[in-house]
């Protein structure tokens, strides 16, 4: 069944802060075989201009899809996740992650699409920090397979 057009628009509460320590952000760019050192270096960082270690770009997939898990969820939106599958990511940084910030995210469904019985949603995740600055946005774009025979 196709989802709910009228949920296009709707933004979930942010989330509790998550606090982005130097550790995850080393274990992160280690497991993706990245080894600039301003993602382990606070000297290296700041040499750079930063000041404390940055996290790698995609380093916040994991606390924006986690809010995703409250569109996700959302029983009223009727979305079969054993039928999902992940079919896009981006983002757009107004600055990098750095190591001691504390991090809410903001989900909205940007769009709702039906393509030959598969339902396509559009997740925007706007993050910010402690202060209320941007950090950066990211999309998701999920994919819900059509049943067998559909």
């Amino acid at each position: 069944m196709a989802l709910d057009q009228s949920f296009v628009g709707r933004t979930y509460p942010p989330t509790a802060p998550y606090e982005v320590g130097r550790e995850k952000i080393r274990e992160f760019a280690e497991a993706i075989g990245d080894a600039n050192p301003a993602y382990t270096d606070t000297e290296a960082a700041k040499a750079l201009g930063h000041s404390e270690v940055i996290a790698p770009p995609t380093f916040v997939f994991a606390i924006t899809f986690k809010a995703a898990g409250a569109v996700i969820e959302d029983p009223q939106l009727g979305l079969d996740y054993s039928r999902v599958v992940h079919g896009d990511q981006k983002f757009s940084y107004t600055r990098p992650v750095r190591a001691g910030d504390r991090l809410s995210v903001t989900s909205t469904i940007e769009a709702i699409k039906s393509l030959a019985g598969n339902d396509i949603l559009d997740i925007r995740g706007e993050v910010h920090d402690a202060s209320g600055e941007h950090v950066v946005t990211a999309w998701t774009k999920l994919v819900s397979r059509a049943p067998e025979g559909v």
